[in-house]
Order: C-alpha cells, then sequence, then structure tokens
C-alpha cells in the first residue's frame, strides 16, 4: 500500500541519510512496515514527554490506531492533562543554564516545578483537577470499587467535568484521545507521581484504603494477559521513548511468560526502538545496546532492532509525522 507523503516526510527523506538521521529513519520505515503487516505497537513513554506537548503528533497516533498500548509514568498521564487544563500558566526559562539557586528557590516559592526549560504550574493544574479526581477516588473507595490510577483518569475525562478548564485545543491531549479508544494503558510506580503522592496523603489520614488503586504487580499481571491474546500473527513491537521504568517494566512481560509462566511458544517483542540521549555506557540499561536485551530473553536474534541516540523532543514527533505520512 502505498502511503501519500506530505511535506514533512518528503524533507526527511531528502536530507536524513547518515548516522543518527539514518537510524531514525530506519526506525520509522520499520515501525511503518510492522503496521502495514499487521503487527501491533506499544509506545513507552519516559522522562517528561507530555510536558514537552508530544500530544501534537502522539494524540493523533492514538486516533489513526497507530499505537495499540502505551506503557508510561505516571507524572506522563497527570502532565498531558496539566498541560490541556493550565497551559496559559505554564513558564518557560530559555536561560535556565544560568540559574542559581536562589532563581530555583524562587521558582519554587512562585508554585514553578522547573523541568528543563519549562516550569509545570502544578498548584494551578492541581487546583482545577484535584477535587473532581479526589470524588473518583473517594466514591471507589466508599462502594469498595478498585480501579487502575490510568482507569480514574480517563473517568475523569471522559465526564466532561474538565472541559470548562480547557486552555488548548484539545485534539492536541493524547490523554484525552486514549481515553475516547479506551486505549490500554501500563503505568508502573505511579505512586511516584505527584498525583499518587496525593493519594498516599489520603491513604496516610486513613480517608481512602490503599487497595482502591489497583497496584503494579496486577498491572503486570493485566499486561501479560493482554500480551498473550495480541501476539499472534507479525507480534507486538516496542517503541521505547527514553528509558526509566515505563520501558523496564512492560518489557519483561515476554521472559516472564516464559520463563516463571513456563510458556515456551511465546513470541519475542518483534520490532524494537529506543530513542534515547543516554550514549552507550557501561551497567547502564538505558545505554544498553538492544542486543543485551536478547540474554534477557526480551528481544530475538532476527528482531529488527534500532536505536537513535539523540533528543526525543525532536525525534519522537518526526517519526511519527513519517508513519502518519504528514
Amino acid at each position: 500500500m502505498s502511503i501519500q507523503r506530505g511535506p514533512i516526510s518528503q524533507f526527511m527523506e531528502h536530507h536524513y541519510l547518515h548516522f543518527n538521521a539514518a537510524a531514525m529513519m530506519d526506525a520509522a520505515k520499520g515501525y511503518e512496515r510492522h503496521l502495514l503487516e499487521n503487527g501491533k505497537m506499544m509506545i513507552t513513554l519516559a522522562g517528561a514527554m507530555s510536558t514537552a506537548e508530544l500530544g501534537k503528533s502522539l494524540a493523533e497516533m492514538i486516533r489513526q490506531d497507530k499505537v495499540q498500548i502505551i506503557s508510561c509514568t505516571g507524572a506522563n498521564l497527570e502532565e498531558d492533562i496539566m498541560n490541556l487544563v493550565a497551559h496559559s500558566h505554564y513558564k518557560r526559562v530559555p536561560n535556565y543554564r544560568d540559574l542559581s539557586p536562589q532563581d530555583e528557590w524562587d521558582l519554587l516559592e512562585n508554585h514553578f516545578n522547573r523541568v528543563t526549560d519549562t516550569c509545570i504550574p502544578e498548584e494551578e493544574a492541581f487546583r482545577r483537577f484535584q477535587k473532581h479526581i479526589y470524588k473518583l477516588w473517594k466514591d471507589a473507595d466508599s462502594s469498595n470499587e478498585r480501579y487502575f490510577p490510568h482507569e480514574f483518569m480517563y473517568k475523569m475525562l471522559l465526564s466532561g467535568v474538565l472541559e470548562q478548564y480547557y486552555e488548548i485545543d484539545p485534539k492536541n491531549s493524547w490523554m484525552l484521545a486514549a481515553a475516547e479508544k479506551n486505549l490500554p494503558i501500563i503505568c508502573p510506580g505511579w505512586e511516584d507521581s505527584t498525583m499518587g503522592n496525593i493519594f498516599a496523603s489520603y491513604v496516610i489520614k486513613d480517608d481512602i484504603k490503599p487497595s482502591t488503586m489497583k497496584s503494579g504487580i496486577e498491572y503486570m499481571a493485566w499486561l501479560a494477559k493482554w500480551y498473550i491474546a495480541n501476539c499472534e500473527g507479525k507480534g507486538i513491537g516496542f517503541f521505547q521513548i527514553g528509558g526509566g521504568i515505563a520501558g523496564d517494566f512492560p518489557i519483561c512481560v515476554v521472559p516472564m511468560l516464559y520463563q516463571d509462566m513456563e510458556m515456551h511458544d511465546i513470541p519475542f517483542w518483534s520490532y524494537f526502538c529506543q530513542i534515547s540521549d543516554s550514549t552507550t555506557s557501561y551497567g547502564s540499561y538505558s545505554g544498553a545496546v538492544p542486543n543485551e536485551k536478547i540474554t534477557w530473553g526480551k528481544l530475538g536474534i532476527e528482531t529488527p532492532k534500532f536505536i537513535v541516540e539523540s533528543d526525543a523532543t525532536i525525534v519522537a514527533p518526526l517519526i511519527f509525522g513519517w508513519v502518519l505520512g504528514w
């Protein structure tokens, strides 16, 4: 099937011919080929990709069924919604390299949390949706119901209670696009996010039971069932943005099924790409070359493997643009 190429894709094909640029093109074409051969794809989000407004491209990837499941940190779950409801309150600090400790303290005093050159107005954002998410938590707790972190957020988004606060075009929110599709999400280590900390505070105050929120172990068990149900044919690819738990957690489902569940016919991940500025290093998972994953039973010898050692805020939208034909 021939895909009509837009100006971004045409520019990429003409200019990106060598080194990291060529690796990016190989990865993009491999992603596209995987989907054309009826494969499915997991995207994992580490870092602060939601604060980097990846939703401008990722939301369209979701709408066009170019991704079938997402694994992400708790921060990326909540920060997409923060951007949706408090975008005008963000502060950019282009001279962030020159900030003194006092400058950083002043940002804190003004309720800004800095991520590189972008300051997140957490107080402003949470003022707009904390009461709504708390009501969902409390109602579930009172009814002895249990949900995953992303399911509570889906409920909040789909209820429409946040629409009054929208400050960006909602089509640029990947969480809203995911909620509308009921896209499967895995969120390991959610507890270390701001919303996770808030939930923990209610648990400490004996206001909500910890069991009201489903756990990481339950996420892994759910993912195992999903993988078994979706790995036939071309299989499931793994597109990793950054490193960390967002990638480490879900990629382990394959060796777990093979080794611990003794399902010796379970297929490896059938495509692998990592975008990371963590260059190849010693003892680092994020800086490990993809072949190391063969020894852990995650990837096979024949699995197409790509690594782009570059800034994901630059590379990921370009790869998504290629897959979308922009």
